[in-house]
């Protein structure tokens, strides 16, 4: 097929940062063509101008949220970045609490939400916590919140959940669900998920204790990335938590943070 021209690239990535926020550099142009390439191939379209055109025009028959889902990476595991779910426990453990709110707010296939559900269940069954405590997950993607809310994953995306965890709170899939793992009906009872662009006004959740934005403020620009990251942290309560991507560098903000870590910060107040 023909290649992505410059001014149709910045036509796609233009559309993108204007509706949902996300970010693309020109040298990122072959990446666009790659994930791209295939879906325009698959639905007949003659090149990437046609593409443009369904993407943007008002009846676009979901394809926009399709075009969202390809150019954002959804790489994910279990318990991923271990030293932020330490934190988190030995929070909950000095401080006792009778219930806790914790969003996952870029939360792609819920790996990140299940973790932290499985972290908060053992702190209430050894006593740490009570009975009180919930996950809200949340994502711009429909099709990762869907397998989200499934709850099934491949054993290798579990590979970092003890045996004990495991046991407790996994169902092994066998003979044709060999290799998968579906997440215990009653952990999926305290996770909850929900469609949310950061980019627009937050209403109707909150206020959590703990808030994790880990690995996609890189798809925002730095204007969009300040704009993001006060945003979440208004729903989060004075003295809450808050992870990001232990890489993803300094948070740029207005409001107040104390470092704790790497890519660990307290809300002043």
């Amino acid at each position: 097929m023909d290649t992505l021209h410059d001014h149709t690239f910045r036509a796609i990535t233009g559309l993108m940062h204007a509706a949902v926020g996300l970010s693309f550099a020109p040298h990122k142009k072959a990446l666009v063509a790659s994930r791209l390439a295939p879906r325009v191939q698959r639905l007949g379209l003659p090149d990437f101008e046609a593409y443009h055109a369904l993407i943007a025009g008002d009846d676009d028959q979901g394809e926009f949220q399709v075009a969202v889902d390809l150019l954002t990476t959804n790489e994910t595991y279990f318990f991923r970045e271990p030293a932020h779910f330490e934190c988190l426990a030995q929070e909950v453990a000095q401080r006792r609490p009778a219930g806790l709110q914790v969003w996952s707010a870029a939360s792609s296939f819920g790996d990140e939400a299940y973790s932290i559900a499985m972290l908060l269940a053992d702190l209430q069954r050894q006593g740490r916590l009570g009975e009180a405590w919930g996950v809200l997950g949340t994502d711009i993607s429909d099709r990762v919140l869907r397998s989200a809310t499934q709850a099934i994953y491949p054993n290798e995306r579990l590979r970092h959940v003890g045996a004990e965890r495991l046991k407790r709170y996994c169902l092994r899939g066998e003979g044709e669900a060999e290799g998968l793992s579906l997440i215990h009906p009653q952990l999926r009872e305290r996770v909850r998920f929900g469609q949310l662009n950061l980019c627009l006004p937050i209403e109707g959740i909150g206020p959590f204790d703990a808030v994790f934005l880990r690995n996609v403020l890189i798809y925002f620009d730095a204007p969009t990335k300040s704009a993001v990251v006060d945003r979440v942290l208004s729903r989060l309560r004075p003295g809450g938590l808050f992870f990001i991507g232990t890489a993803e560098g300094r948070v740029p903000c207005a409001t107040p943070l104390e470092p704790l870590g790497p890519g660990v910060f307290r809300k002043a107040g």
